[in-house]
C-alpha cells in the first residue's frame, strides 16, 4: 500500500461502520485522515484511536445534510494538510418502511442525507482537485442501487441516484482530463449498526435474515485502500461487495 502513505482522504460518517473501518485501516497504512461524523463523542473515540498508533487525524462534527458544515471540514483538511487527495463520501441513512405508511420525515432525511450530503461532498472537493489536476472521489451507494425490495424503494432510489451522480461524475472528471478518479462502491450486508433503526418489525426481520451472513466493514476498508493504492492512472470505477452467500 506504498501510494496510500501521506495521502490525505477525508471521511464521512467516520465514526462508526464503514467510515470508521476506513479511518483506522487507512490511517495505519500512513494516510493523513480527514474525519466528520455528527456524534462527537464516537467521532472523537476514532480519533483518540488513531492517534494512540501515531496516526495523523483531524476531526470536525459534520452534518452532511448541511452544506455549510461539508465545505468547513473540507476545508479544515485543506488548512492542516494543504491538499485533499481524496473524498469518501460515506455517511447516510437506511430509511426502510412501506410507501403506503407516508413517512414523509423519513424520506426527506434519506434523500438529504444520501444524495444532497454526496453532492455537497462533491462540490466542496472539485474545486480543490481541479486546482491540484489529482483527486479521487469515493461515494458509498449500496446494493440497493442494484435491486429493490418492498420497503425498501427510497432507500434504493437514493442509492440509484448515488450511483447515477458518481457515473455521471467519472464521465465528466474523464472528459475534462483533470486527473480526478471517481469510484463508487455498493456494499451488500455489512456487519454494522446501519440496519438497527428500522422501526418496522416486519422489514426489520428480513434485514435480520440477510445480516446473518454480513461481512465486516473492514472488508470495505481494504477494497477501498486497493483502489486509493492503484496508480494514478487506474480507475477502480465501480464494485459490489457482498457475502459470497447472498443471494439479494
Amino acid at each position: 500500500m506504498k501510494n496510500l502513505k501521506n495521502k490525505v482522504v477525508i471521511i464521512t460518517g467516520a465514526s462508526s461502520g464503514i467510515g470508521k473501518a476506513n479511518a483506522l485501516y487507512l490511517a495505519e497504512n500512513g494516510a493523513k485522515v480527514v474525519l466528520g461524523d455528527v456524534r462527537e463523542d464516537r467521532l472523537q473515540t476514532v480519533v483518540d484511536e488513531i492517534k494512540r498508533e501515531d496516526g495523523e487525524v483531524t476531526s470536525q462534527v459534520t452534518d452532511v445534510k448541511k452544506r455549510d458544515q461539508v465545505e468547513a471540514l473540507v476545508a479544515s483538511g485543506l488548512d492542516s494538510f494543504g491538499r485533499i487527495d481524496v473524498i469518501i463520501n460515506c455517511a447516510g441513512v437506511m430509511p426502510q418502511s412501506y410507501l403506503s405508511d407516508t413517512n414523509y420525515e423519513e424520506w426527506e432525511r434519506g434523500i438529504d442525507t444520501n444524495i444532497k450530503g454526496v453532492l455537497y461532498g462533491i462540490g466542496a472537493v472539485l474545486p480543490i482537485m481541479h486546482k491540484q489536476e489529482s483527486g479521487h472521489i469515493i461515494n458509498i451507494s449500496s446494493i440497493g442501487a442494484h435491486s429493490v425490495i418492498p420497503g425498501g424503494a427510497v432507500y434504493s432510489a437514493t442509492k440509484y441516484a448515488v450511483k447515477a451522480i458518481t457515473e455521471g461524475l467519472r464521465q465528466e472528471e474523464a472528459e475534462n482530463g483533470k486527473n480526478v478518479r471517481v469510484t463508487s462502491i455498493s456494499p451488500g450486508s455489512i456487519d454494522t449498526e446501519f440496519t438497527h433503526p428500522i422501526a418496522d418489525p416486519e422489514i426489520r426481520a428480513k434485514f435480520d435474515a440477510l445480516s446473518e451472513d454480513a461481512i465486516e466493514p473492514e472488508s470495505v476498508a481494504r477494497l477501498i485502500a486497493f483502489a486509493i493504492n492503484e496508480e494514478q492512472h487506474v480507475a477502480l470505477n465501480e464494485v459490489i461487495i457482498r457475502p459470497t452467500e447472498q443471494t439479494l
